[in-house]
Formats: structure tokens, C-alpha cells, sequence
């Protein structure tokens, strides 16, 4: 076997043995993903029940207002979910885990996919739940399973992109709260965006800003295949948004991971 095959069979074994590590947190204090989908199932309830019938989404009646809503929803459950991906990050280093791991023949990335996937792992039951809850309140959709498909690649490449960013947080962190704050401008990006309302009626630099952002091409290609409607070029922007984002996130925390763990 090739040196190069050897370290990827190292780095693939070594990541599911940590990975059960932290998925076994996980199972042992459920509430995180709890925690993470409450926030957006009450933004769901409030929205709806409270403002919904004042919000003209300019879809008409045959859309109702959940359904406009659940795709901007769904990023505000990963935009939360990802928090918690930062806070453990910091805990490891905090409590010497990772220096531990230095001195054991383990690949050094492993630790950050283990991290990253049981992320992944958790977000997508927290969605799960946010979208069970969006059935019982009316949402319906008659997309079949190639559009249901499409959203879960869309939404797979979202939490991967914000996670690797986590991480990038988690390592630069110096204090739990900074390692779970980098969140917050995330959660507020989805309301500058066409996530909650039409862009057409924003004034003229916000409405330019929710134009150009990543969230509203992801929700507008979300909604629109929950619509069975034709994409357009929003599935290009979004794409190109998450596939960057991931890229930009993962390289800028390999090279924070090997300046915190050198020497």
C-alpha cells in the first residue's frame, strides 16, 4: 500500500473512532440539539401565528406563509446548531484533549472531521424536527423525491460550509462565549434577506445588500424547489456560495489548526 493510501485509511479510521467520541456527547446530553431547533421552531410559531397574516410575500394565496418561511427557517436551525460545533472545538483544547492526541499515532485532522461530522449529524436531526413541526402548522409541498434530494444537498453543503467556520471560531476562541457568540451575526443575516419578505419593498442599499448575500439565493432555490417551480440562475449563486464558502472555511481552519497545535 502507498504512503498516500496508508495516511487516508489512518485518517479515515481514526476519524469514525472520533467522531463516535462525539457523537456519544451528543446522545449523552441530547439538549443541545434541543436547544438548537427550539429557536427556530419559536421564530417558526411567531412568525406565522403572530405576523404572518400582516406580511405580504406577494406569492398569493396559493402559498401560504409557512411555506414561504420554512426555507430561511432551515438556516437559522444550522446558523444555531453550529455554535455548539465551536464550543466543543474550544472545550477539547481547553482540556488538553488535542495535546493528547499529539502524542498518539493519530492523523491530525481527524479531531476537526470528527467535529465537523458529528455537526452534520446533529443539524440534520435538529432540521428534521423543524420541518416536522412546519407539517403540523400546514406546510405542504408536492416536490418529489429528486427536489427533497436537491434541498438535502443544498443543506449538507450549508452546514459543512458554517461548521468548517466553527472551527475556524472554536480554535481562535479565548473564551466559551467567544466560541459560541461567532454565531450570532449568522442568525442575523437570514433577516437581511429574503428569508421573512420580498427584497422588492426594502430601501435601496439594504435591498442591494439582501440581493447579493449567500442567504437569499439558498432560500430563494430552496422555496423554489419546494414549489416545483423552474431555478434559474439561484441555483448557480447558491451553489457557488456554498461551495465557496466551504473551501474558503475548511482552508482557513487547516491552517488555524496547524498554527494552534505546532511546536
Amino acid at each position: 500500500m502507498s504512503t498516500a493510501a496508508l495516511g487516508s485509511a489512518t485518517l479515515l479510521t481514526d476519524t469514525v473512532v472520533l467522531t463516535r467520541r462525539s457523537l456519544r456527547h451528543v446522545l449523552r446530553s441530547p439538549d443541545t440539539i434541543i436547544t438548537t431547533a427550539i429557536t427556530p421552531i419559536a421564530m417558526l410559531l411567531l412568525f406565522v401565528y403572530v405576523f404572518g397574516s400582516a406580511i405580504d410575500t406577494g406569492t398569493g394565496p396559493e402559498v401560504s406563509y409557512v411555506e414561504y418561511l420554512l426555507p430561511g427557517i432551515l438556516l437559522i436551525t444550522v446558523a444555531s446548531g453550529v455554535a455548539y460545533t465551536s464550543y466543543r472545538l474550544f472545550l477539547d483544547l481547553q482540556n488538553g484533549f488535542l495535546d493528547r492526541l499529539r502524542s498518539m499515532p493519530i492523523a491530525r485532522s481527524a479531531v476537526l472531521w470528527a467535529h465537523v461530522l458529528t455537526s452534520l449529524v446533529a443539524n440534520l436531526v435538529s432540521l428534521a424536527l423543524v420541518v416536522l413541526v412546519a407539517v403540523a402548522m400546514g406546510f405542504r409541498s408536492g416536490a418529489g423525491p429528486a427536489a427533497w434530494l436537491a434541498v438535502l444537498g443544498i443543506m449538507v453543503l450549508f452546514t459543512l460550509a458554517l461548521t468548517w467556520l466553527a472551527v475556524v471560531a472554536g480554535l481562535a476562541a479565548k473564551s466559551p462565549d467567544g466560541a459560541g457568540g461567532f454565531a450570532y451575526p449568522l442568525l442575523f443575516l437570514p433577516f437581511l434577506s429574503s428569508a421573512f419578505v420580498p427584497t422588492d419593498g426594502m430601501p435601496g442599499p439594504v435591498r442591494w445588500f439582501a440581493e447579493h448575500q449567500p442567504v437569499t439565493s439558498i432560500v430563494d432555490t430552496i422555496r423554489r424547489l419546494y414549489a416545483e417551480q423552474p431555478l434559474g440562475d439561484d441555483v448557480r449563486t447558491a451553489l457557488a456560495w456554498c461551495v465557496g464558502l466551504l473551501v474558503l472555511a475548511y482552508a482557513l481552519a487547516m491552517r488555524s489548526y496547524r498554527r494552534r497545535t505546532s511546536g
